[in-house]
């Protein structure tokens, strides 16, 4: 038997050109595969939660509830890629208002969002650093991590997403060789 797994990444067709499946989908799937809970974190965007609440709800699988954002504002060339998570009600009150700015912050279609509007943290969110998706370097990536672990102490991990591929191991490393230089755990997804 297999242990308890959440997904904590999961893009819906919400996010254009990116997730292809609708978020009832994702759910029947994650339930289907015995998943605990299934974040949905369409990106800059909360347009996928509402279906697939009612859906969740219909079959009996958590539903966490979030956003993935890349911050406009870079170190070393590479755009850190976050994504948050409502821990409770005043979490999804807070990841709503910083999705509302972001897009209010850009022509309709885009958002921005950039480090200053994560100083304060978000408070009642947990936040998950997706390393290296933009040319990052580790020195870079270590850069983003460290500054995430000081803005949501307690509250952040880095993502380990492995694809099955050939590169595998070497990214697991790299991963593993990151979050002990942060100080970060990491968490599967």
């Amino acid at each position: 038997m297999l242990p308890a797994y959440a997904e904590l990444h999961c893009l819906s067709n919400f996010t254009f050109l990116r997730g292809a499946s609708h978020p009832e989908e994702l759910v029947a799937r994650a339930h289907a595969l015995g998943y605990s809970a299934l974040a949905i974190t369409d990106e800059c965007s909360l347009a996928g939660v509402v279906r697939a609440h009612l859906a969740a709800k219909d079959v009996g699988l958590k539903l966490l509830i979030g956003t993935e954002i890349a911050l406009s504002e870079a170190s070393g060339g590479a755009v850190p890629k976050l994504v948050l998570i409502a821990q409770d009600r005043a979490g999804y009150g807070n990841l709503s208002e910083l999705v509302t700015r972001g897009r209010r912050n850009a022509r309709k279609g885009t958002y921005r969002l950039a480090r200053s509007d994560l100083d304060a943290g978000l408070p009642g969110c947990l936040a998950l650093l997706t390393p290296g998706d933009s040319a990052g370097t580790f020195e870079s990536d270590l850069v983003h991590a460290r500054w995430l672990a000081e803005r949501f102490p307690d509250r952040a991990w880095i993502l380990a997403e492995l694809l099955c591929g050939p590169n595998d191991r070497t990214a697991l490393a790299r991963l593993r060789a990151l979050a002990r230089a942060a100080n970060l755990p990491l968490v599967a997804a």
